[in-house]
């Protein structure tokens, strides 16, 4: 039993980057915007929020430094793609790469220097039910944001007039513009939404997941976050279910180790973005699942009449 809630604890905590960076690349993708810097975003978000903490001396403030960092970032790729209407593509790699180079620099005197942990609350009552009390009630900040962030990006884009006009203008936006709506202006809040999600991300990363930083610490979530976009079909019920599941595996080849299972740890170790690549080919074959909820307009700059 001990085991089993400790290998939750653990697969929640490398799930929980991944599912907020998903739901906040998930929006913007939803309004028509594809966000190649995903990866140079939670990197960023990762290095600022540890040098805030060390700085400082607070989590909570290097939580919202991340959270910054990463908003920063996205409003510079929606500077470059929607009022200069740079490629997207080419537009979200170069962020990737500044944002890999950059936080290289902001935390070179910071290697190997012992993180300050973000501590759990606790939920009077609810954390002592044995089992989920532990998993669900007694969990960091970040945690009960990544659930919240879950139920509210789904009640938003299907609930609720914005998340309609949202939708609509990743759709068509050349129609939602004849209509009247603010086609850059929501693009460009879904955008910044989206890089704070990521940076928030990264803050996890540096102060839960390994509280220390590292160059490179997010060895490929962004990629993973931007892959379980199309994996849950644009839907936010299903990033949940995706995140978790890379959260499994990626605990699990730790636990194979752990275990002397006889399979070589290089192996073991790519096992997480195997089971992505996977998982992207079976979905691939269903069509019209993926047709019928993939933005029409994905990708595609807008360029109003002047």
């Amino acid at each position: 039993m001990d085991f089993a809630i400790a290998f939750l604890l653990t697969t929640m905590t490398a799930a929980t980057p991944v599912l907020i960076a998903a739901l906040g690349e998930l929006v913007a993708e939803r309004s028509g915007v594809l966000n190649l810097g995903v990866e140079g975003m939670m990197v960023m978000g990762a290095a600022v929020a540890f040098v805030a903490t060390q700085l400082s001396g607070s989590p909570y403030l290097g939580l919202v430094c991340g959270l910054l960092a990463g908003l920063l970032m996205s409003l510079l790729f929606a500077y470059v793609t929607l009022t200069l209407a740079a490629n997207q593509v080419a537009s979200g790699l170069s962020l990737t790469i500044l944002g890999i180079g950059l936080s290289g620099m902001i935390g070179s005197n910071y290697v190997g220097i012992p993180g300050i942990d973000l501590p759990k609350i606790a939920i009077p009552g609810l954390s002592q039910i044995p089992g989920i009390g532990p998993l669900l009630f007694n969990q960091t900040l970040i945690f009960y944001i990544s659930i919240a962030l879950v139920i509210g990006v789904a009640w938003f884009l299907f609930k609720t007039r914005t998340g309609l006009q949202l939708r609509s203008i990743g759709d068509n936006h050349t129609s939602a513009h004849a209509l009247g709506m603010p086609v850059i202006r929501v693009r460009y809040l879904a955008v910044m939404f989206g890089g704070a999600c990521a940076g928030l991300g990264g803050a996890q990363l540096s102060l839960v997941y390994t509280p220390q930083w590292a160059d490179h610490m997010t060895a490929g979530r962004g990629w993973i976050a931007l892959a379980l976009v199309v994996f849950a079909t644009w839907r936010p019920l299903w990033v949940l279910v995706g995140a978790y599941l890379f959260g499994i595996v990626s605990i699990g080849q730790f636990n194979a180790q752990a275990f002397g299972i006889a399979i070589p740890s290089q192996f073991l170790a790519s096992l997480p973005y195997l089971a992505t690549v996977v998982v992207l080919v079976l979905i691939s074959r269903n069509r019209r699942l993926t047709l019928m909820n993939t933005p029409a307009c994905l990708g595609t700059p807008f360029i109003p009449d002047r």
